[in-house]
């Protein structure tokens, strides 16, 4: 039996309008496109029929996101700065806010020859393999308390040809040994640890409360917990000159400066993402 696509994508659009999602015809076309093998730079053959195995493949597809389930998890995979990332359940969906802290950290490691760079909550790779992949001679160890995003990051780094400059460490930043088990210092600490106060995590939108993982949202109870153990770190494995570059939630890039001078380092700027919020804090030795 063959299906419209056309007919296919009216109804998704529709659907997924009634249910209130965003952007209901862009997220129509690339679930189509994901059933019919095309990539998402390619144009949908509105024209043509499709079999029964693609129809079923799409309808699963569309039910799933009318239930909130998010689109990039949906289709394994999230573009973020400039490469794609496998993403699913088990680590954080990359955001667009997150590429201000990306993009700092090419330009400072440009600008001061920054070369060794460590990456707390690395989940699946972005941050890290997004520098990594535009300074050809940055070295980075990610950090992860869960093995299953270790895994995922592992995964990247290999699609983008990365593997032999990143490794990855299975830890947690409250593990007595974690100093140690880092074995070197480094010249650049990039983070963007859980943020979100546990009180707030119940107001959360659903595709972020239920599908992102607890342990990469929830930042105890005034948001700053892991920032705090982050500035009790930082001194003992990083190097004289090195930056940090930390992810805020929003108001919190103040109180989290003053975290970490307290700590000994100094502010060297705060950056705000595309909407004007305060972003990418931004301290050195």
């Amino acid at each position: 039996m063959s299906h419209s696509v056309s007919e296919m994508y009216d109804e998704a659009v529709f659907c997924l309008s009634k249910a209130q999602i965003p952007s209901p015809r862009l997220e129509a076309r690339l679930m189509l496109l994901e059933a019919l093998g095309l990539s998402a730079d390619e144009t949908v053959p509105f024209s043509a029929s499709t079999g029964e195995r693609q129809k079923v493949f799409f309808d699963t597809m569309l039910a799933k996101r009318l239930r909130h389930f998010p689109l990039c998890k949906i289709l394994g995979r999230k573009g973020f700065y400039k490469y794609d990332f496998i993403v699913n359940e088990q680590v954080l969906s990359p955001r667009p806010d997150t590429e201000i802290l990306v993009e700092a950290a090419v330009e400072f490691s440009q600008k001061y020859g920054l070369r060794q760079m460590v990456d707390f909550g690395t989940g699946s790779g972005c941050i890290l393999l997004s520098v990594l992949g535009d300074i050809s001679q940055m070295e980075g160890t990610g950090v992860d308390i869960s093995a299953e995003a270790l895994d995922i990051a592992a995964r990247n780094a290999e699609n983008l040809g990365l593997s032999s400059r990143a490794e990855w460490i299975k830890a947690g930043w409250f593990d007595k040994d974690i100093v140690a088990r880092l074995e070197q210092k480094y010249d650049l600490m990039v983070s963007n640890p859980p943020y979100i106060p546990s009180g707030d995590i119940a107001a959360l939108e659903e595709e972020v409360r239920e599908h992102d993982p607890i342990l990469a949202l929830d930042g105890g109870k005034d948001g700053l917990r892991d920032y705090r153990r982050l500035a009790e770190i930082a001194p003992l494995i990083l190097r004289p000159g090195a930056y940090i570059m930390l992810e805020a939630g929003i108001g919190q890039a103040d109180a989290i400066a003053s975290v970490f001078m307290h700590q000994g380092f100094a502010l060297e700027q705060i950056r705000q993402d595309l909407n004007g919020i305060p972003r990418c804090v931004i301290l050195h030795n």
